[in-house]
């Protein structure tokens, strides 16, 4: 773990992730919580299609959920993805909740392939909310809602969460650096590999 981190420059991006939570949480539980999440977080360990969606993305990690979990920090334990919730009679499911052992609280994670936009912190507000309501027990600490968007503006989050009563914090995530583009022609995409092993299957 220590020789993963040393690569990824942890010093660099842990307790960088722009949050509400000085403003929302109670010392020292929110400088605890600032310093868990990072910016950007580093998903190069994963391989996806150029128009990759939501549901890619929130596969390829859970898929390979050590590498996911190693990524995230110590002290993050994988709850569930989709996770379900019902609020009077509507049903609702989380991309994923983790629980954090150090700062004893519920972290849930929205998942997003596109830049940050202002309404995103309306629905993690409501998720937020559900679980606090729902899930967390009375020694749990208030639950904690990360965004982790394909890029964002970082002036625009610190408005949008600046009037916002749940401790929500923003990340951008990075994948692998794109090939050199006299390469690029040369291989084959990971969609193109699946379809030749898709079509080895039926020849089988």
């Amino acid at each position: 773990m220590l020789v993963h981190y040393m690569e990824l420059n942890l010093y660099r991006t842990e307790g960088k992730a722009i949050t509400n939570f000085e403003l929302t949480l109670p010392q020292p539980q929110s400088d605890l919580a600032q310093q868990v999440l990072k910016d950007p977080y580093k998903f190069e360990f994963l391989s996806l299609s150029q128009d990759y969606k939501e549901k890619d993305l929130e596969d390829a990690l859970t898929n390979r959920i050590i590498h996911f979990l190693l990524e995230m920090g110590a002290g993050f334990a994988f709850v569930g993805r989709q996770y379900p919730i019902e609020v009077n009679g509507d049903d609702y499911r989380i991309d994923l909740l983790f629980y954090h052992l150090v700062l004893r609280c519920y972290v849930v994670v929205d998942l997003k392939v596109v830049k940050f936009a202002p309404e995103f912190a309306g629905k993690m507000a409501f998720y937020v909310s559900a679980i606090d309501e729902q899930v967390k027990l009375p020694i749990d600490n208030p639950t904690i809602g990360l965004i982790i968007c394909k890029s964002k503006n970082d002036v625009v989050v610190r408005y949008t969460l600046k009037n916002i009563d749940q401790p929500i914090g923003v990340s951008e995530y990075r994948l692998a650096d794109n090939l050199p583009e006299c390469l690029k022609d040369k291989l084959p995409t990971v969609q193109d590999i699946e379809n030749e092993m898709n079509n080895n299957n039926k020849n089988e």
